[in-house]
């Protein structure tokens, strides 16, 4: 997967020096990840249209789908105490994901997921007020 970003960002214009840097921290932080699990998608239990618009939006609602099993799997997680880290690498590189670990034609790797004992507890980001990503009765209406 690190050759894969390392020519995104060559192609980014990210200098080589800056590309080593940060592919080998990549490498190193999930080589020492304690728990790495590589979440994908099936196509197998899809339902099937005609139409490509409806087979469109099936696909879009499994991609859904995962990411909310992703949430519920960091969520546990942390519950237990542990840290959890969810990357979208494998999406730049599903051919290389899949040739690695011989996963399917027709299974689609969606995301990678670090998992292990944290070394720190930083504080938590800091969030944007609700006024200002959310809406009542329509869009841009901060007021009622």
């Amino acid at each position: 997967m690190a050759s894969s970003w390392d020519a995104d960002l060559s192609l980014n214009g990210v200098s080589t020096e800056k590309r080593v840097r940060l592919t080998g921290t990549s490498i190193e932080r999930f080589t020492n990840a304690p728990i790495v699990i590589i979440v994908c998608l099936t196509r197998e239990n899809m339902n099937k249209y005609s139409d490509k618009r409806r087979q469109k939006i099936e696909h879009i609602m499994a991609i859904q789908g995962v990411a909310a099993a992703i949430e519920n799997m960091l969520l546990a997680v942390h519950a237990e105490g542990l840290g959890s880290c969810w990357f979208c690498a494998p999406l730049f590189c599903q051919n290389t994901v899949r040739k690695i670990l011989k996963i399917p034609r027709f299974i689609e790797p969606q995301a990678l997921i670090t998992m292990g004992y944290p070394a720190e507890r930083p504080a938590p980001p800091q969030r944007k007020p609700v006024e200002e990503i959310a809406y009542r009765n329509f869009w841009g209406n901060l007021n009622e």
